[in-house]
């Protein structure tokens, strides 16, 4: 079994893509945070004011108020549905080249099926059959980032997949039974 979307996220090339996410939407966070503080200074305001400001301040404030929430809601979710198509899109561009991986792995290792824990795992799945941080291993090995962030390009020699003597072969239903190392 593995853990696909952790493999994807724990590879050397999830963590930079999941940084530059980060730090892409970084500056709409902080605006919707401004927003937020500035909805609560308002709401302050009138509340603090309540017994002072004349009806037409309270009234502007409120209106105002009301504006800054329906544009905190709109940015919101414009905000979250930008973020999830973006991060969908590096799932999506990774998972490729995981499952790419995970073929190579189980044909060099003799693996009839490679089942993905989140989705058929079923009530239990032995965590000595979990080959997640193998793969993540060896999609390092085939995708090295450069010390800039930015993945070997296609066409540059990649290692060879090796498994080492010392991890126990994993999958949830070998194609055949393979003799102890």
């Amino acid at each position: 079994m593995i853990s696909i979307r952790q493999a994807i996220v724990t590879t050397a090339e999830g963590k930079v893509a999941s940084a530059e996410l980060q730090s892409q939407f970084a500056p709409r966070q902080t605006e919707l945070e401004n927003l937020q503080k500035s909805i609560e200074d308002l709401q302050n305001r009138l509340n603090a004011g309540s017994r002072t400001l004349s009806d037409d301040e309270r009234t502007r404030l409120q209106r105002q108020g009301e504006r800054q929430a329906s544009q905190l809601k709109r940015k919101q979710e414009e905000y979250q549905e930008d973020a999830n198509a973006a991060q969908q899109e590096i799932v999506d561009r990774l998972g490729r080249k995981v499952v790419e991986v995970i073929n190579r792995y189980a044909r060099e290792n003799g693996y009839g099926v490679i089942l993905d824990a989140q989705s058929a795992c079923g009530v239990y799945c032995a965590p000595q059959l979990d080959v997640t941080q193998d793969i993540i291993r060896l999609y390092d090995q085939a995708n090295p980032v450069k010390a800039g962030g930015a993945a070997t390009p296609p066409g540059q020699p990649r290692p060879a997949a090796t498994r080492p003597a010392t991890t126990p072969p994993a999958t949830t239903a070998p194609a055949k039974p393979k003799p102890p190392r």
